[in-house]
C-alpha cells in the first residue's frame, strides 16, 4: 500500500544541506521514494504553531520502504548529520483511511 513521509526540518546550521542534497536522492528512489513537494513557502492554517524551514512530502511504494530507506547503510550518515544540523520531525504513514 502507498505511504507518505511528511518532514518538518529547520536547519540549525547548514553544512550537512550540499552533501545531503547531493546523495540522498539516488539512496531515496533505490527504496522508490519520490519528492512529491520539498518547500519553504507553506503556511499552517490550523492548530499550535508548529514552525519548519522546510515542509517535505514524500510518497513511497509501501511504508516499509520508507522504513528501509531511513535504515540504508548508505543514508545513514545523512540522517545523522540532518538530525545534528536541525530540528526535524517526520511522519510516516499509508495511505488509508481508518474513518471510511
Amino acid at each position: 500500500m502507498t505511504a507518505y513521509s511528511v518532514l518538518f526540518v529547520t536547519p540549525t546550521e547548514d553544512s550537512w544541506v550540499p552533501a545531503y542534497l547531493a546523495e540522498t536522492g539516488a539512496v531515496m528512489k533505490r527504496h522508490g521514494g519520490r519528492y512529491l513537494a520539498r518547500t519553504g513557502d507553506h503556511q499552517q492554517i490550523e492548530g499550535a504553531d508548529i514552525p519548519a524551514g522546510l515542509r517535505i512530502l514524500i510518497e513511497w511504494p509501501s511504508q516499509q520502504d520508507a522504513l528501509n530507506f531511513e535504515n540504508d547503510p548508505e543514508y545513514k550518515p545523512h540522517l545523522e548529520a540532518r538530525l545534528k544540523g536541525s530540528t526535524s520531525y517526520h511522519f510516516v504513514f499509508e495511505g488509508q483511511d481508518d474513518l471510511a
